[in-house]
């Protein structure tokens, strides 16, 4: 039963989830965290972060690794969670490329068109709506539990937008100032 339902819930974020892995992570978060209970909240701020740092997509990254806690979490041996991880890393992925699919051919053939040129313009905004609400719904107090993560935050942000310092530059340095601190 949970592997369709896994299969199920990606295939709908793979459906709804414009705006790329970022957008997806308040729809991840809404089915996985708190409609499932498949992991908790803490365990997907984490999941979040570690999906940030490693190689790939974190939309498919937190798909990935949801799909292996979930069956984990649920009793499953490791070899079944790994089948897990495939279901919905395949079931997030395929909405996306039936999608582009046919937006890639419909796109030469009305890219002159108005209407089509209005539907492609309102999707940006969505996107960027979701982005923003996966940005909110990851500030909580237990994604800040002390006002040390606050003050690492808003330095790293300056150091990127204002000094254009390398991200992995700023992981390293976030990295350093958080084996100090805590």
């Amino acid at each position: 039963m949970i592997f369709y339902q896994l299969l199920w819930v990606f295939i709908k974020i793979g459906t709804f989830g414009f705006g790329g892995g970022y957008a997806m992570l308040s729809l991840i978060q809404e089915e996985v965290v708190e409609k499932h209970h498949w992991i908790s909240k803490s365990e997907f701020t984490d999941l979040v972060a570690v999906s940030q740092m490693t190689p790939g997509p974190i939309g498919i990254n937190t798909a990935t690794y949801v799909g292996y806690a979930a069956l984990i979490n649920e009793g499953y041996p490791v070899y079944i969670a790994v089948l897990g991880s495939a279901i919905t890393t395949i079931a997030l992925c395929i909405p996306s490329f039936i999608m582009i699919s046919f937006i890639s051919y419909f796109y030469f053939k009305f890219r002159s068109n108005k209407f089509f040129s209005y539907a492609i313009a309102g999707i940006k905004p969505m996107g960027i709506s979701l982005i923003a609400l996966a940005a909110l719904s990851l500030t909580t107090e237990e994604s800040f539990p002390d006002y040390y993560s606050p003050i690492l935050f808003l330095v790293a942000l300056v150091c990127s937008i204002r000094f254009k310092v390398h991200p992995i530059l700023i992981l390293i340095g976030a990295a350093i100032l958080g084996l100090i601190i805590y």
